[in-house]
């Protein structure tokens, strides 16, 4: 087979893979109960904890499952450059429409599969108008999107220690958060 064919072969195949994840994911995130309206209200309003719950256990997992993989071989991790400004602005745009819809991308995904026209409507009009937004600004705020640029580093490279040494403290730092909530509950 020509390496041509083999690498879009290959793509496919990741193609595939992705989208049966991202089935699996949206039907977890669904019967989790996030695509709920009132369940994503109840938790910017401090009232339901079941979004933090799942993402803290989604973050857990993949921590340990990704680490596990590469340890393996199995994965390779390709770390994207970022900056604080980046994660500033991309973190405003997002809450703003986290805030004004009371969905994510994700959970705009799950609530449309469940028939909700909010998600649709507001979701979905409100990711294309937004990226479309953002593309036609882009070239003006990239100086503000460079600022306080720190590439690809991590945090096992700028403690200068193995990965795995970040992963258990975060790891049990998590597993303690989601126990405390769970008994701040009761």
């Amino acid at each position: 087979m020509e390496p041509g064919l083999k690498q879009r072969a290959a793509g496919k195949v990741s193609l595939f893979w992705g989208l049966g994840f991202g089935i699996v994911f949206g039907f977890l995130l669904q019967k989790g109960g996030v695509t709920n309206y009132d369940v994503i209200i109840g938790q910017l309003l401090l009232t339901d904890f079941t979004v933090v719950k799942i993402m803290l256990s989604a973050m857990l997992t993949g921590m340990l499952g990704i680490h596990f993989m590469k340890g393996r071989g199995w994965v390779k991790l390709s770390v994207k450059p970022g900056s604080v400004g980046m994660n500033v602005i991309g973190g405003l745009l997002f809450g703003v429409g986290f805030a004004v819809l009371g969905y994510c991308p994700g959970t705009i995904a799950g609530a449309i599969g469940n028939g909700h026209l909010d998600a649709l409507i507001g979701g979905l009009a409100g990711i294309l108008i937004g990226s479309s937004l953002f593309a036609v600004i882009y070239p003006r705020i990239q100086g503000i999107l460079k600022r306080g640029w720190y590439g690809d580093m991590t945090l096992p490279q700028l403690f200068h220690v193995s990965e795995w040494r970040v992963v258990w403290p975060v790891a049990f730092i998590v597993m303690f958060l989601l126990f405390w909530i769970e008994l701040a509950r009761l």
